[in-house]
């Protein structure tokens, strides 16, 4: 068991402008999970996936798998 909070980042290519969201990157090692949070509602709910499934949207990102939006 651990009791390791999440230490919640925003991307820095974000800008700022307030649709974005939030990640706790630092659960991935310990726990396995990435939680990924709304930045305008900190204390709303929290969607968990793995970190193996993160990691793969985040390529898909990268990748332009997903257009532009």
């Amino acid at each position: 068991m651990t009791t390791e909070s999440p230490r919640w980042f925003t991307s820095s290519y974000s800008g700022n402008g307030g649709q974005c969201i939030e990640v706790a990157a630092n659960l991935a090692g310990s726990l396995g999970v990435v939680p990924v949070r709304d930045s305008k509602n900190p204390g709303g709910p929290v969607l968990s996936t793995s970190a193996a499934s993160f990691a793969s949207f985040v390529a898909g990102v990268k990748g332009g798998g997903f257009g532009t939006v």
